[in-house]
């Protein structure tokens, strides 16, 4: 599933009032009522209309009913897109509810086209200009990291002048975000080969080489399983350049135990490395309306019960 046709996806739900209906809805929210206040081993971030159906459309409330379910972090990709009121507002509830805020996604209009690869200043104008919008929406939300996709290959050129020419772009972008205390994590896709950044590896090699504390890796399970396997070893072997983590099970990319990912050995090994950070729900609902959302919920009550 492309990231485009996931955030559309997600954002579909159906729309209902905040209190369960029927006896099957009245049972899963009573079972959910008793954990209400309980956190999780890891920092789990939902984002924007995960719970649409069980907090309604307002992302306010979700975010509410986010926390009510025990999770301290959200992420929102489109955040850079929301005006500068709502932004404000987020920024407010979370301070009051002391959650943090995850990833948005720093996005001009050229991640998902050949972009930063060509070394052409029109790109990194955009990219750059980019940057500092992030800067100044990061201040309003508290946010520290913010999603960077380097864009598609320039097939005309070498994969080492195109490498030369992310990176350049990076240092650039690494130099004004560092200034704003936010940190951009790079994140290796698997949704078409015409992206250029792809598997762990390359990321940590290009974060090495752009040598900033403003630039390191999402790593994201559903697509590094994809691209790669071999999910703790590789971990492991780029866990220095690591500073965000996001979820998905594969196939689907849906909530943990619907596809073939071991989540609960995944996410021990992460909390025995000591990982504080945030836990990214990018994914999907594998079941429809309230009650999908409440299996999504047990699905983490379950993955995340490995103490």
């Amino acid at each position: 599933m492309e990231r485009r046709t996931f955030l559309q996806q997600s954002t579909l739900a159906g729309i209902s009032a905040l209190a369960f209906g029927g006896t099957a809805t009245a049972n899963a929210a009573a079972a959910g009522k008793g954990s209400a206040q309980k956190t999780f081993n890891l920092d789990y971030a939902p984002h924007a209309g995960m719970f649409k159906n069980s907090a309604g459309d307002n992302f306010l409330d979700q975010i509410r009913f986010m926390h009510d379910q025990g999770f301290r972090s959200i992420e929102d990709n489109g955040m850079l897109g929301r005006d500068t009121a709502m932004q404000n507002k987020i920024g407010e509830l979370l301070a009051k509810l002391n959650m943090r805020m995850g990833v948005f996604v720093i996005d001009g209009g050229e991640n998902w086209k050949v972009s930063l690869t060509t070394g052409k200043k029109e790109h990194l104008d955009v990219f750059l200009k980019t940057c500092e919008r992030s800067v100044e929406l990061a201040k309003r939300v508290n946010a520290k990291w913010a999603t960077v996709v380097p864009g598609f290959f320039e097939r005309r050129l070498p994969i080492g002048v195109q490498t030369g020419h992310v990176i350049d772009a990076l240092r650039r972008g690494s130099e004004i975000l560092e200034k704003g205390g936010l940190t951009m994590v790079l994140e290796p896709l698997s949704d078409t080969p015409e992206l250029f950044l792809r598997t762990s590896d390359q990321t940590y090699m290009i974060c090495r080489a752009v040598n900033s504390p403003s630039c390191k890796i999402l790593y994201d399970i559903y697509h590094m399983q994809k691209n790669e396997g071999q999910l703790i070893p590789n971990i492991d072997l780029c866990w220095d350049e690591i500073a965000y983590i996001q979820i998905g099970d594969n196939p689907g990319r849906k909530e943990p135990g619907t596809g073939e990912i071991n989540y609960k050995n995944v996410f021990k090994h992460l909390h025995n490395k000591g990982y504080k950070g945030v836990m990214g729900m990018e994914h999907g609902n594998a079941k429809p309306g309230k009650e999908g959302e409440q299996a999504l919920i047990q699905a983490y009550r379950d993955s995340d019960n490995f103490l």
